[in-house]
């Protein structure tokens, strides 16, 4: 197979550290502002044969770079990546799941806490002094306690959240494309028949054309004014006007996210609404995790340049073989 410091990688816009750092000890590395076909270079077009990346790639960069052979896309979400064009063009992606699994379940069961038992906002009230010149915080009308939920996306990181629910007491159904085998809970074949049946609802689904604002006015007032909604998947799956409606009108009680649909930037309505507890995307972000997602992109393209396959191929590009 060679030296793999005689392979090219690309590096566009900002990486995580960990995974620059080994791609540039194991690799030819050469970091570019951003994913853009008007900074490759004739060299860069000649040499590249491999992308590692936190960002976004279409169809004109992977077409700027014609002897590319591999993507690999930091994030168990690659909805930013063309992957069905790569497929197309011999072109292997590959994602960073398993590695965070349990640490977005970790922030899922956090944020429905905090959501349902204001958790965050009682903290605030000790440290601006009302417990004392005010008193008890208020009591919560919202509890774990007799909950139903629906869960949006029962891959790898929808079963962990599952486990942690089932532990607290409460009934689990969900939502997917298609029943999960060898799965107990309650299947719903359509999200709006998951959100009449539950009184809580956590969406851990992918983005992509498939799932744009799947998670609409409709089915929010499916969820019901007992209803509380937590998302961890992608921000792109929420009507965020609609949202913003549900929780101003009583449509449903409350909703914790961690995932908007323009990232950083939060619309001032959702900031100002106090049934919603918001975190700014920190479902995998530890130092430990955020690292060993590094070491999987980097570790995929070792073994493509290494071994000949790839470690994690997304669906898309799994027929993708090294000729």
């Amino acid at each position: 197979m060679g030296s793999l410091k005689d392979v090219t990688i690309v590096i566009p816009a900002r990486l995580h550290e960990h995974a620059v750092g080994r791609t540039e000890a194991s690799f030819r590395a050469i970091r570019i502002e951003r994913a853009d076909p008007a900074l490759v270079t004739p060299e860069m077009a000649r040499d590249v044969r491999g992308i590692a990346a936190m960002t976004r790639i279409d169809a004109a960069f992977i077409d700027a770079l014609p002897n590319l052979e591999i993507i690999g896309s930091f994030g168990v979400g690659y909805d930013q990546v063309d992957a069905a064009y790569a497929g197309k063009k011999g072109v292997m992606v590959t994602n960073t799941p398993d590695v965070l699994t349990e640490e977005v379940a970790d922030t899922a069961l956090g944020l429905l806490i905090n959501t349902l038992r204001e958790l965050p906002r009682a903290e605030a009230w000790l440290r601006e002094g009302r417990w004392v010149k005010e008193g008890p915080y208020p009591l919560t009308r919202s509890t774990l306690r007799g909950r139903h939920a629906g869960i949006f996306g029962l891959g790898r990181i929808g079963l962990a959240i599952a486990r942690r629910l089932e532990a607290l007491g409460m009934t689990i159904s969900y939502h997917n494309r298609r029943a999960v085998p060898d799965v107990t809970y309650a299947y719903y074949p359509t999200l709006v028949g998951l959100a009449e049946a539950v009184d809580t609802l956590i969406s851990v689904a992918p983005g992509g054309t498939a799932t744009e604002k799947a998670v609409n006015a409709e089915i929010l007032k499916a969820l019901g004014p007992d209803g509380v909604f937590v998302n961890v998947g992608r921000g792109s799956t929420v009507d965020e006007p609609a949202l913003i409606k549900a929780l101003a009108d009583g449509t449903i009680r409350a909703a914790g996210l961690d995932v908007f649909a323009d990232e950083p930037r939060v619309p001032q309505a959702l900031i100002d609404l106090p049934n919603a507890c918001l975190l700014p995307h920190v479902g995998s972000a530890s130092v430990h995790t955020r690292q060993a997602m590094a070491d999987l992109v980097v570790d995929n393209l070792a073994a493509w340049f290494g071994e000949g396959r790839a470690l994690t191929p997304v669906v898309e590009t799994a027929h993708v073989g090294r000729s």
